[in-house]
């Protein structure tokens, strides 16, 4: 055994290949190539197999991944695919946007094995892998697998809030118990943050799309542009059609820096600029049909992976200088490395231990913002420094486009139009964090409007406990006359 782990162990990681930053700044496709298969299967064999499967453990969706591992690297790639598919709604997406650096492949023992020569490589690729064998699985097969059979109705029909991966992870599996779901979106289409959210360099929306359309063949409604709890509540929803609602309206509201100059033109929330620079007119409302003016100099304020997809969006609209904001190091960023490494590669400048104190404007549109330099000073409540602004720092940059990318909020309309729901103070539900259950009797949550901005992952997590237990709860329930 131990032979066999050593060979293992010293297997080289296999690159995968990306396009060139030169190259990719000009388009919007995904900026990682993917492996091939032959790749593919020697990557999977440096998995050393783990008896605790730590990198299982890591997983929010608790991922078979020693198990579609030793099923690639034989070339059982539908085999593989399916293994990652009995606990995951979403492997493909997940694949390609999970922290794994922070989850899975940040547990994998490969990565901190110090080999017989003192060498280090890094963990297997997992995110990669498991992009890899489902892409491939829905080459082969023409689509999402579907079911064997589909069962009988039951005549309950559930109502999912917000088309985001916590609810669609929901509505596939209610439906796949024989309940009827509708989902209802906010958005003119459905996908939440995976279409509204996330750019095409980070994933295809096409991978989206035919998710979307696997779900309508098994049977889910959706219906979009329609705003719960101001078109229609939960309480209509539950005194009419629907026997169980599940909110997944996640976290969508961008907060604000509260300095002098935000109501300027040409100053953007995070979300607006994303999908004005990622979509086309046809799938955003009224409000933000008009594309972004071209740029030239843009600032982005945060240190997240949203303030990453701004910074990339506008490199590839063409802005002239780019730059990125951030108060702390980026010992402190909270986003993915692999993503601050793809926007400098792609030309991005970075003002590191900077903030921001007012944006400057002429004629009410932004043309410059002023910045002060910071230094960290004590740990604050989550354990980070504290920058400490430097007296006298103060430098002004040229800005014809700014976006605030500082993190989200919940919603709290639906709150406040649910009666008998509890929540915090910041408007997140508050739920039985082993079944989704709220306050009221037949409402589940999960997702960022249950637990704040967090990741797609944890989303799909909460949205599948959720999922069995509205089953159980309409099981519970007096047969309809």
């Amino acid at each position: 055994m131990t032979h066999i782990v050593h060979r293992r162990l010293s297997i080289g990681v296999q690159p995968v290949p990306k396009q060139d930053p030169a190259e990719r700044v000009k388009n919007f496709d995904e900026t990682y190539l993917g492996f091939d298969l032959n790749a593919a299967m020697i990557e999977a064999s440096r998995c050393i197999q783990c008896p605790s499967a730590p990198c299982q453990e890591a997983c929010p969706v608790s991922n078979d991944i020693p198990g579609a591992f030793a099923l690639l690297e034989v070339g059982d790639i539908l085999g593989a695919a399916d293994k990652f598919r009995e606990t995951s709604n979403l492997p493909e997406m997940c694949g390609r946007l999970c922290p794994q650096e922070s989850l899975c492949e940040g547990a994998c023992v490969v990565g901190f094995a110090i080999r017989p020569d003192k060498t280090t490589e890094p963990p297997v690729t997992i995110g990669k892998l498991e992009a890899f064998v489902t892409d491939y699985q829905r080459k082969e097969v023409g689509g999402y697998p579907k079911p064997r059979f589909m069962p009988e109705p039951t005549g309950r029909n559930v109502a999912v809030v917000g088309a985001g991966p916590a609810g669609l992870a929901v509505a596939e599996m209610v439906t796949l118990q024989g309940h009827g779901c509708t989902v209802f979106e906010f958005w003119p289409e459905p996908g939440g943050v995976l279409v509204y959210g996330i750019p095409n360099f980070k994933m295809r929306k096409s991978i989206v799309d035919e998710y979307l359309a696997h779900l309508e063949e098994l049977g889910v409604k959706f219906v979009c542009n329609t705003y719960v709890g101001r078109d229609i509540t939960i309480d209509d929803m539950l005194a009419g059609e629907f026997d169980a609602v599940f909110v997944g309206t996640g976290a969508g509201v961008g907060n604000k820096m509260g300095i002098e100059g935000e109501e300027l033109q040409g100053v953007y929330a995070a979300t607006d600029y994303l999908v004005r620079g990622n979509l086309t007119s046809e799938q955003l409302p009224g409000h933000l049909k008009d594309p972004l003016p071209d740029p030239r100099n843009v600032v982005v304020i945060g240190g997240g992976d949203t303030s990453m997809d701004c910074v990339r969006t506008a490199i590839r609209l063409g802005a002239e200088n780019v730059t990125l904001v951030y108060r702390r190091t980026e010992a402190e960023m909270l986003g993915r490395g692999e993503e601050r490494k793809n926007a400098r590669e792609e030309g991005v400048n970075f003002a590191m231990l900077t903030l921001p104190t007012r944006i400057i404007g002429e004629d009410g549109r932004v043309v410059a913002i002023e910045l002060q330099k910071m230094e960290l000073g004590e740990p604050d409540e989550s354990g980070r420094r504290r920058p400490e602004p430097v007296p006298g720092s103060e430098y002004t940059v040229p800005a014809d486009q700014v976006a605030i990318a500082i993190g989200y909020g919940a919603d709290p309309i639906v709150p406040k139009t649910t009666s008998g729901l509890a929540t915090d103070r910041k408007s997140l539900v508050q739920v039985d964090r082993q079944t989704g259950s709220t306050s009221r009797p037949g409402v589940f949550a999960g997702g960022d409007n249950v637990n704040g901005a967090d990741l797609v992952v944890t989303a799909l997590a909460d949205g599948r406990r959720a999922a069995e237990a509205i089953s159980a709860y309409l099981d519970t329930l007096p047969k309809r006359r």
